[in-house]
């Protein structure tokens, strides 16, 4: 296995590795579950954190982004899960690590097209993190999610995710009161915490 690039940015590092603990030892069977994405199974899931780690990546480089639409994913993965998920994860780590945390702003693949850096990077790890856990709650694996990583995704998720909405990426939240902040997350994102296949 490859060295694990560093970002320099804790809140993404943290995410990358749910992603990676998620997507690691996934079976064949594993890959056909259905997961909280309603029209998606696991490996449409996995296709699609890979293709938008890889589009934050190409925003920063310019390198090329996904060969294909990481919103209508096919399911088809090239090798192994975790062989198709790393370069994309490797290679958003490492055009992240080059930002300058004191940049004005950094291009991105969601809208407005920019954000401040740490907004940014949250952005990414807030992708990274709810499809880790789309993943593991679809296979029965533990949450990969802690308040620890919640909390800061979810001051991301409210300065980003409205207008992402109209676009489906985020289904309406769900009103509750009283959660903790893990299920806060997953209800502002339109996911049920209690979610099973």
């Amino acid at each position: 296995m490859s060295e694990i690039i560093d970002s320099g940015w804790p809140v993404l590092d943290a995410a990358h590795e749910a992603l990676r603990g998620a997507v690691r030892d996934l079976s064949d069977q594993d890959l056909g579950r259905p997961t909280p994405c309603s029209e998606w199974n696991v490996a449409q899931v996995v296709q699609h954190a890979a293709g938008d780690q890889l589009a934050y990546a190409s925003c920063i480089t310019g390198e090329p982004g996904p060969h294909y639409d990481p919103f209508e994913p096919s399911g088809k993965l090239d090798g192994s899960p975790m062989d198709f998920l790393e370069p994309s994860v490797s290679a958003s780590a490492a055009a992240w690590a080059t930002v300058d945390r004191d940049a004005e702003s950094v291009s991105v693949p969601v809208p407005p097209g920019s954000l401040k850096p740490e907004v940014g990077a949250g952005a990414a790890a807030l992708d990274a993190a709810v499809h880790a856990w789309d993943i593991a709650v679809a296979t029965g694996r533990p949450s990969p999610l802690t308040p620890g990583l919640a909390r800061p995704l979810l001051d991301v998720a409210r300065q980003i995710v409205e207008p992402l909405r109209q676009y489906g990426a985020y289904a309406a939240a769900i009103e509750h009161s009283g959660d903790d902040d893990v299920a806060a997350l997953l209800r502002y994102l339109g996911r049920d915490p209690e979610w099973t296949p």
